[in-house]
């Protein structure tokens, strides 16, 4: 059975706009375009998206994800299997998260106090580092000055400092899943009005220029820092991403 690019759209999760990028970078081209311009995909093609999602959930960027699909030895059978094995280990992962959760919960009750250590128990700072890699791969030089320059900026922060933040960001993304819900464009003024305070509020952690901070954009939409925006809607990375792609060319020098 073959899908147009909407109906892909909507059965997978994936936003026709990013559907569109990835047949541009030639990651995922459909299995023909009729004449009337209607891209159509066949089970190839929804197999490959699945790779491509899972792929993606497990944080890899998609220039290494086109590298890996490109292969002509790649075996789809072997690779859900190392998925699978990757995914049971997160899981145990979460799972002492969640103790460390439902921990911090008893403390703050005043039920169960914690010990200091046990705050952080389940975190990996692996994933961290390999952030942090992510985007110097990706930014270069300019990436490492950003990475330094927000360990600076937050290094002396305390919990009430986080707290403030977070609470900053959830607010942002809050009022932007409401315009989203309305249907509000990308460009219109009370869109850019929130990018605005996006801007300021990433300024805490490092000095966005017009193109550092358009990149950080498609960062979003490439990368596991998607993930905190998906909370409040899933189709928020890509939709950010274009806000900050036009309040970068109005705004920014």
């Amino acid at each position: 059975m073959a899908y147009t690019v909407q109906k892909l759209a909507k059965m997978s999760g994936v936003s026709v706009r990013t559907l569109h990028f990835y047949d541009e970078i030639g990651l995922l081209p459909p299995a023909y375009i009729e004449a009337n311009g209607y891209r159509y995909y066949e089970e190839k093609q929804l197999l490959l998206l699945q790779q491509i999602l899972f792929f993606r959930e497990l944080g890899f960027e998609l220039k290494k994800i086109q590298k890996i699909l490109g292969k002509g030895d790649f075996d789809k059978i072997a690779a859900l299997h190392t998925h699978r094995k990757v995914l049971q280990t997160n899981i145990e992962r979460t799972k002492e998260l969640i103790k460390t959760i439902d921990k911090t919960i008893n403390h703050l009750s005043g039920d169960k106090k914690m010990k200091d250590q046990e705050m952080y128990h389940g975190f990996s700072k692996e994933k961290q580092a390999e952030y942090e890699k992510q985007i110097i791969e990706r930014f270069g030089e300019q990436g490492k000055i950003h990475t330094e320059e927000c360990r600076q900026n937050v290094k002396n922060w305390s919990k009430p400092d986080w707290d403030k933040s977070q609470k900053e960001f959830a607010e942002i993304c809050k009022e932007l899943a409401g315009m989203m819900k309305k249907n509000l464009k990308a460009d219109s003024k009370e869109v850019q009005s929130v990018i605005r305070r996006h801007y300021e509020w990433l300024k805490q952690f490092w000095t966005p220029t017009r193109e550092s901070y358009s990149g950080h954009g498609q960062f979003i939409v490439d990368s596991e820092l998607g993930d905190a925006y998906k909370v409040y809607h899933p189709q928020m990375p890509e939709f950010i991403a274009a806000a900050i792609q036009v309040f970068a060319d109005r705004e920014l020098s």
